[in-house]
């Protein structure tokens, strides 16, 4: 209940003084007074909705074009006063709207202490997270639009456990990203709520240390939860195993990849390992036949030694030649002793960020002008990247599709801009939250807006995303 009570709190404070509120025009639409509001950058409907003490149930009803196509900025909303409107009194003229530029922003809260992330989400509760100063996530509606005419017969309680870095004074990038995995698991809720069963879920700042993962296992808050995910560093997973081994709960890794999954059959790690992609890409090489020809540059990349040494394990046991070429040759342009001129040379980098093997592009470019096929074998986040060269690497993630309604429900209640990001973290976290309780509910396989997986078990241990694909 005092959890309950502060959410409350801060929500009181973060709405516009009333005197602030007389500065909008006012207008009547069918009897009612209203605000006209010009909705301004960065504001989503829920903030609206908090500055202007009205659900987003009022303001829908008020513009019914959010259904359809969601937030804009710039564009007009009829907001409800909560006035009777006298009758027989004159209208009262709308004042032309002041430009976006010119106006004086929402009013924010002056809030210095933090809030400790821990809440839960279900019907009519409402969610705060910081962002140096506030960052709000959905309402009510986002939850309860789809139930508010059905009672469900269970409850099934999730938790999902990332590092928020609420207590931070400045918070990460890699915070943000959390946020908006955060929000696309949310959307995946709203999505999934049916008349049999009503998902709630708990979320949690694990911060950085095993500190706070243990006082969660041992405080016993978790032991109704049917589902968990998240989790980050290794020491926060190595602990969250051994409680989901003796709950017998199945915990989703978004992130982590390489993890130790023996003797730990309810662990679900998302990312593929090395030697899975490894053994995909040697699989693809394989069913090329006789046309390729394999470069590998040698590098001295510390980062990138263990993506190394499983690709060349893989490719040996595939009994895979390849022709190791020197970084120095390459970057004097004497590497076309190396080339094969009758074939397609893949050139494998071992290079993790493209930034360090943009130096590397201009003098391949220079041997596919000298007539050599040349084919880079890349990363999926080069992607963004406008390259002049043919690429192939191993995916976890298929073309986007159907993300029409996806994409209308994140305009209507965060904001119609998204963050780029390649793959990009709401839709993983959609995608993710739909995995997981389809893996509840008996499923092995699920098909998402980003991603599919189809989970295959380690030998005595946990289970690992064998839905690797090559993209050329």
């Amino acid at each position: 209940m005092k959890k309950f009570l502060s959410i409350m709190m801060i929500l009181c404070a973060m709405q516009v003084p009333a005197q602030d509120l007389l500065n909008y025009p006012l207008d009547t639409i069918n009897g009612e007074e209203v605000y006209v509001y010009e909705v301004e950058r960065s504001v989503g409907l829920y903030r609206i909705g908090v500055n202007f003490n009205v659900t987003q149930s009022e303001i829908i009803r008020l513009n019914p074009q959010l259904r359809e196509r969601g937030l804009h900025y710039g564009e007009t909303l009829y907001l409800p006063t909560g006035r009777p409107v006298v009758e027989g009194a004159a209208p009262v003229a709308v004042q032309p709207s002041t430009p976006t530029s010119e106006k004086e922003p929402i009013a924010r809260p002056d809030r210095t202490e933090p809030v400790k992330v821990e809440t839960v989400v279900e019907a009519r509760e409402t969610l705060e997270i910081v962002r140096d100063t506030t960052i709000e996530t959905i309402v009510d509606t986002v939850l309860t639009d789809t139930i508010d005419t059905i009672r469900p017969r269970q409850v099934v309680e999730l938790a999902l456990m990332l590092p928020f870095e609420s207590q931070q004074t400045k918070r990460s990038n890699n915070a943000d990203k959390m946020m908006e995995f955060y929000q696309g698991a949310l959307l995946a809720l709203h999505d999934l709520q049916n008349d049999s069963i009503l998902y709630r879920l708990r979320v949690y700042d694990t911060e950085r240390s095993e500190r706070r993962v243990n006082a969660l296992c041992e405080g016993g808050e978790l032991d109704s939860v049917r589902g968990v995910i998240g989790l980050v560093y290794p020491i926060q997973i190595e602990r969250m195993a051994i409680w989901s081994t003796v709950h017998e709960v199945p915990i989703l890794l978004p992130f982590s990849d390489n993890t130790d999954l023996s003797e730990r059959p309810y662990l679900l790690q998302f990312n593929s390992t090395d030697r899975q992609e490894a053994d995909s890409l040697c699989q693809w090489i394989k069913a090329r036949g006789e046309d390729l020809h394999c470069v590998a540059v040698d590098v001295t990349e510390t980062e990138m030694a263990d993506v190394i040494r499983a690709l060349r394990k893989q490719m040996d046991e595939h009994k895979i030649d390849f022709t190791a070429l020197p970084l120095h040759d390459l970057m004097t342009d004497s590497a076309a002793y190396a080339l094969d001129s009758t074939k397609e040379n893949l050139i494998i980098l071992h290079q993790e960020r493209y930034q360090n093997a943009r130096i590397l592009m201009p003098h391949l470019i220079k041997l596919q002008e000298a007539g050599f096929r040349i084919r880079i074998v890349s990363q999926y986040s080069w992607r963004k990247e406008l390259i002049r060269l043919p690429q192939v690497y191993t995916s976890l993630f298929s073309a986007e599709n159907n993300r029409t309604a996806y994409d209308a429900q994140w305009a209507t209640y965060f904001s119609p801009e998204h963050v780029s990001e390649t793959p990009r973290y709401d839709l993983l976290g959609y995608d993710l939250m739909g995995a997981l309780i389809a893996w509840i509910n008996g499923d092995k396989e699920f098909h998402g807006l980003l991603t599919d997986i189809r989970w295959q078990q380690t030998e005595n241990g946990g289970w690992q995303n064998g839905e690797l694909k090559i993209e050329n």
